[in-house]
């Protein structure tokens, strides 16, 4: 009888052991995917050849604006480009001799070395959504954003396994100055987490204060040795390029910090309705960027982006998930393998205002999409709603962990002894199964990857615990990891100094909220 009892207790405590792992929150990144699959192409080399030749003619003759930058003007004619008023345009072949000097790949380091990631190559790293003025959940609905829920995705970012990025204005705080914000939402970033985060660009003073607050956190001459961030500029298509963003692209490339040159594309609004055509303009836009990042300074790191939607005809607003989007999506892959430059697309967008099943749909074409298309890295990869608009918790933690499929598609099929299986096929033999083979028993814990979301319990075990939906499921796994986070340490005096930092550049302005 105490024999019996005994041998209840053990398995009553391995089975709350057991449950407690299951349950428990653990902070594990996963290293950034790298492809073991082919990339998705859909332009023949011809069509290349076409699509570079328009591009190059669209530089040589139409040309594109560099407007309120005479510098940037100056540096163009010294290069050998026709400028006329703040029209710039590349001669042939100019463009592409420039961008010769741009790496292929480069890492970017993290404050913790085991989440530096290498941006190039068959790597994929996710960062967040980026950019919007509204935040939605459950409980409070959609309401401007804080900079009490901008640090709340950050620790949810830094919680989330499959992310591999911290990224950067994951939602716009509209309780803090203009001009002060982004003092609080690196500090965020660079306290609150130790994945790589992004600078700031809407100001060129704000590009760099974000250098001398990497100063402080990794050392100067780390810094300039070495590439701690990596931001997003956005080309005004069609073709245009701003002082803001051009300033900032400036304070970025001489300091050897990464930059996503990236033209914002409507189809439709800002470019052709042509997939084509699209093609022709993003690779002009981005081909004239990137060269200009290498005047600055040949050999600073860069990424070709490309940001597409298309358009409904009839509302004017971004749609998100379709073929035409995918397509252009596909074949800027391919130009930007050809020129030899990292590549950014894709992320989890959507049109949709609330996590619903369009919201799925859509994210679920654009993630697929992103990862086939050989993109390399990707923004917005979680969170994104209402055409980016909108950052939601619930939508975050699910497209987080949707993220996970994409490095399990990614892996492609392992062919080693263990994965071919013939031991398992011959201990199992003939109307067998094999829940209870060795090979199953070795294997179960990583064969497949499960969703921390989803529900796969049976109807009548769903419907006692209360019948939810995804929704609602996401927004308890949200106050769960954010009732379980805990800070990654930091040495105090970096601490101390980031903290004496923003507080003085705080008190050297009055507020702007504009």
């Amino acid at each position: 009888m105490a024999e019996a009892t005994s041998r209840k207790r053990s398995r009553s405590g391995g089975g709350a052991s057991r449950r407690a792992e299951r349950t428990s929150v653990k902070i594990e990144t996963a290293k950034y995917i790298q492809r073991n699959i082919p990339n998705f192409e859909v332009l023949s080399e011809e069509a290349l050849d076409v699509i570079e030749t328009n591009a190059e003619t669209v530089l040589a003759e139409i040309g594109v604006n560099f407007v309120d930058n005479p510098a940037a003007l100056q540096r163009w004619r010294d290069a050998g480009a026709e400028v006329e008023g703040e029209r710039v345009r590349i001669p042939r072949g100019l463009a592409k001799k420039l961008i010769a000097t741009a790496p292929s790949e480069f890492t970017q380091h993290a404050r913790n070395p085991e989440k530096s990631v290498v941006i190039g190559g068959k790597n994929l790293v996710c960062a967040p959504v980026y950019g919007p003025p509204f935040v939605r959940d459950v409980e409070g609905g959609r309401r401007y954003a804080t900079m009490a829920d901008f640090e709340k995705f950050v620790k949810l970012a830094y919680m989330s396994k499959w992310l591999h990025h911290s990224g950067g204005t994951v939602c716009e705080p509209t309780d803090v100055p203009v001009n002060k914000r982004h003092l609080d939402m690196l500090f965020a970033h660079m306290t609150l987490s130790d994945k790589p985060f992004m600078g700031s660009v809407t100001d060129p003073t704000r590009a760099q204060d974000s250098v001398e607050m990497c100063e402080i956190l990794f050392g100067k001459e780390f810094v300039q040795d070495n590439t701690v961030m990596t931001s997003l500029i956005n080309i005004n298509s069609p073709m245009t390029f701003d002082d803001v963003m051009m300033g900032a692209l400036e304070v970025y490339a001489k300091n050897n910090q990464a930059c996503i040159i990236s033209p914002f594309i409507v189809g439709g609004a800002m470019a052709p309705v042509s997939v084509a055509g699209t093609l022709t303009q993003v690779l002009a836009e981005v081909m004239a960027g990137i060269a200009y990042s290498q005047l600055i300074r040949p050999g600073a790191p860069v990424i070709f982006g490309a940001f597409v939607s298309s358009i409904d005809m009839n509302s004017g607003a971004p749609t998100f998930g379709t073929p035409e989007a995918s397509l252009v999506t596909y074949g800027a892959g391919q130009l930007a393998r050809r020129l030899g430059l990292p590549f950014r697309s894709s992320g989890s967008f959507c049109g949709s205002k609330i996590p619903d099943a369009q919201a799925a749909y859509e994210t679920a074409n654009s993630l697929n999409m992103g990862l086939m298309s050989g993109v390399n890295f990707m923004l917005h990869s979680c969170g994104w709603l209402e055409g980016g608009l909108v950052a939601s918790f619930e939508k975050f933690v699910m497209d987080a962990d949707q993220l996970g499929a994409l490095h399990g598609l990614a892996k492609g099929v392992p062919m080693e002894e263990d994965d071919q299986a013939l031991d398992a096929i011959r201990e199992v033999g003939p109307g067998g199964h094999y829940l209870g083979c060795a090979h199953t028993q070795a294997n179960f814990k990583t064969a497949f990857w499960k969703s921390e979301v989803f529900d796969y319990k049976p109807f009548e075990t769903w419907d006692e615990d209360g019948g939810r939906d995804t929704t609602a499921i996401a927004s308890d796994r949200v106050a769960h990891l954010i009732a379980h986070y805990k800070a990654p340490s930091l040495d105090p005096e970096i601490h101390a100094a980031l903290v004496a930092y923003v507080n003085e550049k705080k008190e050297s302005m009055s507020d702007a909220f504009a």
